[in-house]
């Protein structure tokens, strides 16, 4: 294959999207809010279906609302290659996480387009629903979508229904966004990663070797409440006392396992929660995270044999509810090497990490060969007003999703798709790209 060094991506053209983009949802402090199905969100939309169709894609909304631009291959019939990422975000978020994958995408197309190219598989541009809030559109598509709607009811009581119906999504033919795994040759997101890794070492680019799986839990501790002054020190059952050897035992079994798994306590309601009163109840959050499966569900087992000896220890009752468990993601070995060779035909340093955050990406990859490029977050910064990645950093990633996709266009043979290109279509070279 030829080694191209050259860039194609109009760096000013993408980093004014991203500009632009931000400006909607817009807070004081210069982070931005578009919460799923908000106003904000749905002018995004809008913003974004417009930029898809001026690159020449054609556009629909499928019954989940994902939005979906298709810019068509030489053979119509075959698989996609498709990405793309969110433009929701959390409540006091920034201007990258999940939107420069969307852009990224729609700019590849532009780069192709603006050269009359077309790769033999159609390229697809997916914006997924509401990935902060619940990933239903990323869950719609793989078919793992809850069927019960009070799963996704939002925090002001409205209903699903209406808040796809807002967004041109339809909950009644949830199941039609189903995709068929035939349908797909490959899934490949960029996104910024969220966190201090690449930073640290110095890399351009992290190749994601899988997402990892989630387990969750509410952990309610009852002792019993009593005076802080004339109860001794043996005669107490103190919820806090208890439930702080919970937090001990949830670091100590991350630190302690093998491979590279995190477990943190992020939350602790203490009650009474007075000076004076011995503490009778603690309600606490347990975030325990694995790339390897296997390894996540042992994880959870030594949890629950901690509590127990806790409990009896301690003579206070503890109860265990999950509240979300999603499966670790191994991404595709063939689809890492392709962004691995990449790089090092572009020059760029990068290295192999896990991505301990979810993504729609997640989804894709339990239907699909799925793959993930990460570019650097200052600070480790995300989900935050201050999260930044430089526009030359966001142009080297949008370059990198453009050749990747060029080599995964070469690297999934098409069989028995006949070919539909214009005679005015060249074919694409080292020269013509």
């Amino acid at each position: 294959m030829t080694v191209i060094t050259a860039s194609f991506v109009n760096q000013d053209r993408f980093n004014q999207n991203i500009a632009e983009l931000a400006t909607i949802g817009k807070l004081p402090n210069g982070g931005v809010c578009r919460i799923a199905y908000s106003p904000e969100v749905i002018q995004s939309r809008q913003l974004v279906q417009r930029w898809m169709r001026e690159a020449g894609m054609t556009v629909h909304i499928d019954a989940a609302a994902n939005i979906i631009g298709t810019y068509a291959g030489k053979r119509s019939g075959a698989p996609a290659l498709v990405t793309g990422s969110h433009i929701d975000t959390v409540p006091t978020g920034g201007r990258y996480d999940g939107a420069l994958g969307v852009l990224a995408g729609i700019e590849v197309v532009r780069v192709l387009r603006d050269r009359s190219i077309q790769l033999d598989h159609p390229l697809e541009v997916v914006v997924f629903t509401d990935e902060e809030g619940g990933m239903i559109g990323a869950k719609a598509i793989s078919g793992t979508a809850f069927s019960e709607p009070e799963y996704y009811r939002r925090d002001d009581g409205t209903s699903i229904e209406t808040c796809l119906q807002r967004v041109g999504g339809d909950w009644s033919k949830l199941a039609t966004a189903k995709r068929n795994p035939s349908d797909i040759a490959a899934f490949i997101e960029l996104h910024v990663e969220q966190g201090g890794v690449l930073e640290h070492y110095s890399k351009q680019i992290g190749v994601v070797e899988g997402i990892v799986g989630q387990h969750r839990y509410i952990v309610t501790v009852i002792g019993r409440s009593n005076h802080a002054g004339t109860t001794p020190m043996h005669l107490r059952k103190d919820a806090l006392v208890t439930a702080s050897q919970i937090v001990l035992a949830v670091n100590n079994l991350a630190k302690n396992a093998s491979g590279s798994p995190v477990a943190t306590v992020g939350a602790l309601n203490v009650v009474p929660n007075a000076a004076n009163i011995v503490p009778g109840q603690v309600e606490l959050t347990i975030d325990m995270r694995d790339v390897d499966q296997e390894h996540l569900i042992l994880l959870s087992e030594q949890l629950q044999q901690q509590l127990q000896a806790i409990a009896k220890s301690s003579q206070t009752e503890i109860t265990i509810t999950p509240i979300l468990q999603t499966e670790a993601v191994l991404a595709t070995p063939q689809i890492q090497t392709a962004i691995v060779q990449t790089c090092e035909e572009m020059g760029l340093s990068y290295c192999h990490l896990p991505s301990r955050a979810s993504h729609d990406a997640q989804e894709m990859g339990l239907i699909a060969d799925m793959g993930m490029i990460f570019v650097p977050s200052q600070a480790g910064i995300s989900h935050a007003e201050d999260e930044y990645t430089s526009p030359e950093e966001c142009a080297q990633g949008v370059e990198m999703l453009l050749q990747t996709l060029i080599r995964l266009d070469r690297l999934y043979p098409i069989r028995d798709v006949p070919e539909n290109k214009p005679a005015s279509m060249p074919p694409y070279t080292s020269e013509t790209l």
